[in-house]
């Protein structure tokens, strides 16, 4: 049995890495999808464009204007002449928020009055909306403080030892800085893992019986069982050396830390192998080319993506959405890694995921070998 299975397993490790097309599915794409998500996926907003428009032309409304200058999530545009001029600038893309001071906006401020100001925001992309939003309420509000303090250290300077403040100090446990790139890193290695181990799995089958070799090897000694595990070994085994590699990219070049164990990590891994190898047996049971496994496999792909968690909050989708992604086992294996990744948390907090992952994995498997065995006979 050994003897056979090493045969096999020889085979398709040459197969694997003989085929250019294999070879461009290991390579290329993970150093793409590392870089693109490692530098361009981010949902900090920075560089804003923002146009100014101001009637009052005063201290206090130039004092304001500065700020946003300063700021190193707005670039302000030279002022508009008109409000016409802003609403232009925004529909042509050029500006996604236009602020516009009204005339007698310092004599508000300096009798003591709320003195309003007028922001339009682009709202094309409700993210970087809802951010941009964010910004400017912030620098209005710090504004705001510091027009009151001044304004009661000039009529009352004795009042502004004994006045009492709240003063916001926001402790952000696991991510200091709240870097995108530390909540997308650890998700990538799930995401890349689900991609190749199902697109090698599906492929490496549906070639052999589109090609004609698969009858061949049936009728070699080597039994229906043994073929099943020496055609899906080597994938789970490239699977563990892309997580391994995925893994040490994130920490040395992305800076992104590891603060758990790394043994909870590889169980996490070989869980979620297993049932990936399983969604790839499924698949080829159902193929009959290569072609019908690419499109078969995307069409699992991107639900599995999307319903993980890996990008939107599942919490902000419908709840019979929500319960569909309790059969994702790419929502789990989330979970571990940026549990282990940034919380640093071990298996007696992880434990439910990992139950999910070996229920959902041995039912993916046992029918998914079932399906082959029947497509074999």
């Amino acid at each position: 049995m050994l003897a056979r299975m090493r045969q096999m397993i020889v085979k398709e490790f040459i197969q694997v890495f003989r085929d250019k097309r294999t070879r461009f599915i290991l390579i290329i794409p993970p150093m793409i999808q590392m870089l693109v998500f490692g530098y361009a996926a981010n949902y900090e907003v920075h560089h804003i464009p923002t146009v100014v428009l101001d009637y009052d032309h005063s201290q206090e409304s130039r004092e304001l204007i500065s700020r946003f200058q300063s700021s190193p999530y707005f670039d302000v545009e030279p002022q508009a002449d008109d409000s016409r001029q802003i609403g232009r600038l925004i529909e042509t893309g050029k500006a996604t928020v236009g602020i516009e001071i009204h005339a007698g906006f310092a004599q508000e401020l300096r009798k003591g009055q709320a003195a309003s100001l007028q922001v339009i925001v682009d709202a094309t992309n409700s993210n970087s909306a809802l951010l941009a939003a964010g910004y400017v309420s912030q620098i209005a509000l710090h504004f705001a403080q510091d027009v009151q303090r001044d304004r009661i250290y000039r009529i009352a300077p004795q009042l502004v030892a004994v006045m009492p403040t709240v003063r916001l100090e926001p402790r952000p446990w696991y991510n200091p800085n709240l870097l995108s790139r530390w909540f997308f890193i650890p998700g990538i290695i799930g995401s890349l893992t689900l991609v190749l181990v199902i697109t090698l799995t599906s492929f490496g089958v549906v070639r052999e019986r589109e090609i004609g070799t698969l009858e061949q090897i049936m009728v070699t000694p080597i039994r229906p069982a043994e073929f099943i595990l020496s055609k899906t070994l080597p994938f789970f085994l490239i699977g563990i050396l892309d997580v391994s590699l995925i893994a040490l990219v994130g920490s040395l070049w992305f800076q992104v830390p590891f603060r758990g164990n790394i043994a909870v990590l590889f169980a996490g891994a070989v869980l979620f192998l297993l049932c990936m190898l399983g969604v790839g047996l499924l698949i080829s049971t159902i193929s009959s080319t290569q072609q019908q496994a690419l499109v078969t496999s995307f069409f699992f792909m991107m639900p599995a993506v999307t319903f993980s968690g890996f990008g939107f909050p599942i919490s902000t989708m419908p709840q019979w959405m929500q319960l569909m992604t309790y059969a994702n086992p790419l929502r789990y294996f989330l979970i571990v890694l940026r549990g282990t990744y940034l919380k640093g948390v071990g298996m007696d907090i992880l434990w439910p995921q990992m139950a999910a992952m070996a229920g959902l994995g041995l039912g993916l498997l046992s029918v998914a070998i079932l399906r082959f065995r029947k497509s074999l006979d």
